[in-house]
């Protein structure tokens, strides 16, 4: 199998160079559709909404074969005009190399993903390769978890698989699916889900002239104590033996605070919100650790209210399953060993696949240390070695006619 280097590194330069945060994505679909077209691939182009679109495109196979979807999300996770990053030139759309790695924004999640299927399928045409199975090329908008909340809204707060799920009620299914997300190499069979739950504590609205001996009617010092009590209940979910899954540790976040307002301090605030982002195992339903979570708001001082605004499960794969099976040997025959298992607490469009009915594998290339100095980064080896399991896992699971 050769996969082609200079092939490889040009495409995805052009896609770092291709902006598309969240909400955003319609110029990288635009690429996407053009090279997968003038692959001669059948190309589905789905408008999710203005500005964003989903891009499914079929490799046909000759038939009687499995199908495998090769899915991976468009939108990056920063814009690169984030005052902090704006001096980070990997965090920028332009793209360079530097010590055999690629750097520019999204790069590593996950651009790079993104160009080895295009090379992937690009080395079998080379090596004139038909298979007996189709191979679907899914690029999907709105992945990167994020959500529309209060002020917040629009659809660079559309996140979480928006996209993906649009792409499963609108064709996009196939037999299995392996999703390029930044794995360091290892296959990851479950990752965690996340409950997102907003704690709201009421107080008085007073001025400051009046305010005198009123501080326990301060909403903001009122949170003080329903905070001190959410760090005490932290250790139970994640020392609860039903929260952890293959070893791994459920985990709890304190995400955000919100109360005031900055431009009249002088008025106390009607209320706080504190917000948290909850991990849950992939065995756990969604409602359950709903119910467990709310139970513990109600039991927070000052007649704390909570309300979940973010529900995203878990997935999970089979270790007998024939992609895992399929993984395995590609990455061994490149790589000179087996994978590592691994098991995630990030979310991936995994969530809205196998709800769908996909079992779906999460493998890609490593995750790019993030350079303090230079930013978002792939060593572009690992790219042209995860473009080939790519295609040796095609060729496995779909068959060579």
């Amino acid at each position: 199998m050769n996969v082609d280097r200079d092939r490889l590194v040009e495409w995805a330069s052009r896609a770092i160079g291709t902006p598309s945060f969240t909400g955003d994505e319609q110029a990288m679909a635009e690429l996407m559709a053009q090279t997968l077209d003038a692959m001669g691939l059948h190309v589905q182009w789905q408008q999710v909404e203005d500005g964003r679109a989903n891009v499914l495109a079929t490799r046909s196979g000759a038939g009687g074969g499995k199908s495998l979807m090769l899915n991976g999300h468009m939108d990056t996770s920063y814009s690169g005009r984030e005052p902090w990053l704006r001096s980070v030139p990997g965090f920028q759309p332009a793209a360079f190399e530097r010590d055999g790695r690629l750097y520019g924004l999204g790069i590593s999640n996950m651009k790079g993903a993104l160009a080895c299927y295009v090379e992937a399928l690009r080395a079998l045409d080379d090596a004139g390769v038909r298979l007996n199975g189709d191979v679907l090329v899914a690029a999907v908008s709105g992945e990167i978890e994020k959500t529309q909340q209060g002020d917040a809204q629009g659809a660079q707060y559309r996140g979480y698989a928006a996209g993906t799920r649009y792409l499963v009620s609108h064709g996009g299914v196939a037999d299995m699916c392996l999703l390029g997300e930044p794995t360091e190499g290892k296959v990851v069979l479950g990752h965690f889900g996340s409950l997102w739950v907003r704690i709201r504590v009421h107080g008085g609205f007073i001025h400051t002239a009046f305010s005198e001996g009123k501080s326990g009617e301060n909403s903001i010092l009122r949170m003080r104590d329903v905070l001190a009590a959410v760090q005490e209940w932290i250790p139970a979910w994640e020392g609860d033996p039903s929260n952890a899954y293959r070893g791994t540790r459920a985990i709890v976040n304190v995400g955000a605070i919100e109360g005031g307002f900055g431009w009249r301090v002088s008025r106390t605030p009607h209320h706080t919100d504190l917000f948290l982002d909850v991990r849950v195992p992939p065995t756990k339903p969604m409602a359950k650790a709903r119910a467990e979570v709310l139970e513990m708001v109600r039991g927070l001082p000052h007649d704390a209210e909570g309300e979940v605004y973010v529900t995203a499960p878990g997935a999970e794969i089979e270790e007998e399953h024939d992609l895992v099976c399929a993984v395995d040997a590609a990455h061994e025959a490149v790589f000179g060993a087996k994978p590592e298992r691994d098991v995630t607490r990030w979310f991936s469009d995994a969530s809205a696949l196998t709800r769908y009915g996909v079992p779906t594998l999460n493998y890609g290339t490593s995750t790019g240390l993030m350079d303090v100095e230079l930013g978002e980064n792939l060593e572009i080896d690992g790219l042209v070695k995860t473009a080939e399991v790519y295609a040796r896992v095609a060729m496995e699971v779909c068959g060579v006619a």
